[in-house]
């Protein structure tokens, strides 16, 4: 065998276009199925995320209709209940808060707080620094503050990673000027 004919061989099997669809279909497919399965868990996650959300909405709405004082069970009832709407996959948190705005001092105020998970009671001062997150409110005006967390793993390793989903939910009482925890004074 020599140089000559070794370059020959190469030369016609470069020239021959049979079997050219198969090579590209071989080179292509992974990466089309990569595709696809990025964007299966891109709308996952925003499904996801969506339905988060909805689920906040749905607890900070039943609270605010609440006329009797709420208490702990109300509380780990509401969150089983987040954990259904939400198709919670792992360890979901909730925080409940009662807050009254002063508008002589400019300040809102913590009334009553109640978490359960890895989230802790709202402090008066944390509620301070959140001016830009809660609204305009006139003076001894009261808001439900819900906040909620939940894990999301993505269905596949496309570059998605595992997150925490966040909701910041506020809805004003609707049938009482509060929502009393435990009694009202």
């Amino acid at each position: 065998m020599s140089l000559t004919w070794i370059k020959t061989r190469i030369g016609r099997f470069a020239r021959r276009e049979d079997g050219t669809i198969a090579l590209e279909a071989m080179i292509i497919t992974p990466m089309m199925f990569w595709a696809f399965l990025s964007v299966f868990s891109m709308m996952d996650a925003f499904r996801t995320y969506n339905i988060n959300q909805k689920a906040a909405y749905t607890i900070g709405d039943s609270i605010s209709r609440e006329t009797a004082p709420i208490d702990m069970e109300y509380i780990t009832g509401t969150l089983q209940m987040f954990e259904y709407l939400s198709q919670s996959q792992g360890q979901s948190s909730l925080r409940v808060s009662s807050l009254v705005y002063n508008m002589v001092e400019d300040t809102y105020l913590v009334e009553w707080s109640q978490a359960l998970g890895s989230m802790s009671a709202l402090g008066t001062n944390d509620a301070q620094s959140w001016s830009t997150k809660l609204p305009v409110m006139p003076h001894n005006e009261r808001v439900m503050l819900v906040e909620t967390k939940s894990t999301y793993d993505p269905p596949f390793a496309t570059g998605l990673e595992r997150r925490e989903i966040e909701n910041f939910v506020f809805t004003r009482p609707r049938f009482a000027p509060r929502v009393c925890w435990e009694q009202c004074n």
